[in-house]
């Protein structure tokens, strides 16, 4: 009991000791010691390591999950050393809607099929969407959050030993400063050669730490590569996904009008025949700018055939169709009596019907 007691009353005085040596130095009343140049960039160094660090994974956890909600409850969870449970995200909830408006409307309608299609599509992407944020939550966030809830604080802890060494080292100094007679001065002396001892023990310990910072640094950076790598897997997977859904979509327009909506073709076809205002198709999917439809009025103003740029990918239903590649140059012509939603398409030996909103017509 004696020494417990003992010990208190020396810890106690230590402390007092050292808020007298802190609260002069702020006063300007009494020196401190510097540390030395390559150990204060060190501390500088691991101080913006940890700062930024925290930065850049709350955010990537706000990118991942923009839902604050949901963040805290997976905070929560993840305390509570439980799983949290599985939850659908907005893809995959506005892909189940897609599907199930064109089940409603109907598969076999133009608009029914297209729902349809682009709902498994936004499914896929959502499926795509949660591997990103596992892949990173293990990549890259995990490792970030282990150096701030690991490394960071055992640097914190060896820091504030430090500070604690050199206010006792400083204290040492004004009490040698003040001691007048031999006694006091010669037991003076002997403390400050402990504490500059002690001092100098956990300024080389600090200095061990800090310098694994470039090791995290490098660390950091192969996980960095690792979230990359993943962001770019996850929008190549969805630029195939949409590209596929437009491909599939390119042959709608021609078939919802002229299935679903053949009214409405007769009464442009008669317009088109009474006035030289050439149609545009709406219902395709642009990529860059708006492209004129071209009509048949001016393809007879240029001796029967010209040249035309293909816009769209084209798979050939059957052989009387020619498929074709974007961006491909073909000689196209009319024929008396064809659809007008058609032209005759010729590329070296092969020839075929094509449809004229997959052309831009060349001068």
């Amino acid at each position: 009991m004696d020494f417990n007691v003992k010990k208190l009353a020396a810890d106690a005085g230590t402390f007092l000791s050292r808020a007298v040596q802190f609260t002069e130095e702020k006063l300007g009343q009494a020196e401190k010691t510097e540390l030395d140049a390559h150990l204060e960039n060190l501390l500088s160094k691991a101080e913006c390591t940890k700062q930024w660090t925290e930065k850049i994974m709350k955010q990537t956890e706000v990118l991942l999950q923009p839902n604050p909600n949901a963040r805290i409850e997976e905070f929560v969870y993840e305390k509570l050393d439980r799983k949290a449970p599985s939850r659908i995200n907005n893809q995959e909830l506005l892909g189940q809607y897609m599907i199930d408006a064109g089940n409603d409307f109907g598969p076999g309608t133009a608009y029914g099929n297209a729902l349809v299609k682009c709902g498994e599509t936004q499914k896929r992407i959502g499926t795509a969407d949660r591997e990103l944020i596992h892949t990173s939550a293990i990549n890259f966030l995990t490792p970030l959050r282990n150096f701030i809830e690991g490394d960071y604080k055992t640097i914190a802890k060896e820091k504030k030993l430090l500070q604690n060494k050199r206010l006792d080292l400083d204290a040492a100094k004004t009490r040698l400063k003040k001691a007048k007679t031999t006694e006091t001065r010669a037991s003076a002396e002997q403390e400050l050669r402990i504490t500059q001892s002690e001092f100098d023990r956990q300024a080389e310990i600090t200095r061990l730490l800090l310098e694994g910072i470039s090791s995290t640094h490098a660390h950091h950076l192969r996980c960095l590569n690792d979230f990359v790598e993943a962001q770019m897997t996850y929008y190549a997977q969805c630029y195939q996904y949409m590209l596929d859904l437009q491909k599939q979509l390119g042959s709608f327009p021609s078939a919802f009008i002229s299935n679903n909506n053949q009214a409405s073709t007769t009464s442009m076809s008669n317009a088109s025949t009474s006035s030289s205002t050439p149609v545009t198709s709406s219902l395709l999917p642009s990529t860059s700018s708006t492209i004129v439809t071209p009509s048949l009025s001016d393809l007879k103003e240029s001796s029967g055939s010209r040249k035309a740029r293909v816009l769209y990918d084209y798979d050939a239903a059957n052989s009387s169709e020619l498929s074709l590649l974007a961006d491909e140059v073909i000689t196209v012509y009319s024929i008396v009596g064809m659809d007008s939603d058609w032209l005759m398409g010729e590329r070296a030996n092969q020839k075929g019907k094509v449809p004229i909103t997959y052309l831009e017509l060349l001068n």
